[in-house]
């Protein structure tokens, strides 16, 4: 496959040449499910203000069932940045593999997904749950690619991984929601995945964005990376009305659901 890359405006951006910043560890997030405690409540009424056992266990059912689609989404998004963070960590120690050019690109992004895995980790433990242990990865996708020995491979697999992630996130806005701290963090990420994504594509001479259900210049083998992407309509509205359906369905990202996500990465995981 030739490649071409966008290699003189890497020295124009700011973004790939700067120090990455630490993500603050969460270290009090509140528990889910927890009530609050009635004090001083005036004698008489306090029949009207008492919680019947009934009502406190369908409290406790909705506020685990919370906290299990909260570490869920969390858990979804820390096998991604495992295999992010490997991914680029074999690539830059991989000799001759990534173009002097290039790597400050890749290093700066190895910086970020390491970040991202370590803030994942420390959430999850300060929501009281254990994270997952980092997956057994076969970058191949058992004989399906050459990563490692092929440049042009290696900057495939990016863009799909960087893709992914962009909409798995995307994805799982929904489910952390519950936690604000924890939204806000996952959509800072979010929007960091999608500079990577847009970076990366630039690199393989495609557009920064996705076009219809390919995402540009990619073999077959990462179809499910871009399922849905030729979407035209968003909330009844016919967005390719006005400038097309390229330009309408470019103009909206599409989400991918954790089952799909999930099945994209079980793909790279032994």
């Amino acid at each position: 496959m030739n490649i071409l890359r966008l290699l003189d405006k890497l020295s124009h951006d700011k973004f790939f040449t700067t120090e990455a910043s630490r993500l603050e560890t969460i270290t009090d997030i509140s528990l889910f499910g927890k009530k609050a405690a009635i004090a001083a409540v005036p004698l008489g009424l306090g029949s009207l203000m008492a919680t019947t056992k009934a009502e406190t266990t369908k409290m406790n059912i909705t506020g685990a069932a919370l906290k299990s689609t909260l570490t869920d989404a969390l858990q979804l998004a820390l096998v991604l940045e495992y295999l992010e963070n490997e991914y680029y960590s074999i690539g830059l120690s991989t000799p001759a593999l990534i173009p002097n050019a290039d790597r400050a690109v890749f290093m700066q992004i190895s910086k970020h997904e390491s970040a991202h895995v370590n803030f994942l980790k420390s959430t999850l433990t300060s929501l009281g749950t254990t994270p997952g242990a980092k997956p057994t990865f076969d970058f191949t996708a058992s004989g399906n690619f050459s990563p490692f020995t092929d440049y042009s491979q290696f900057l495939v697999l990016a863009q799909a991984f960087e893709d992914t992630g962009v909409r798995a996130y995307k994805g799982q806005a929904g489910n952390v929601m519950s936690n604000k701290v924890v939204l806000q963090a996952a959509l800072q990420i979010h929007s960091v995945e999608a500079r990577h994504a847009s970076q990366v594509r630039r690199m393989r001479a495609n557009k920064g964005w996705i076009e219809l259900a390919n995402g540009g210049n990619m073999p077959s083998a990462t179809n499910p990376v871009y399922a849905g992407e030729d979407n035209i309509n968003q909330a009844g509205y016919n967005t390719s009305i006005l400038f097309g359906a390229a330009a309408g369905s470019a103009a909206y990202d599409e989400i991918l659901s954790g089952s799909d996500a999930q099945t994209i990465a079980s793909l790279f995981i032994v």
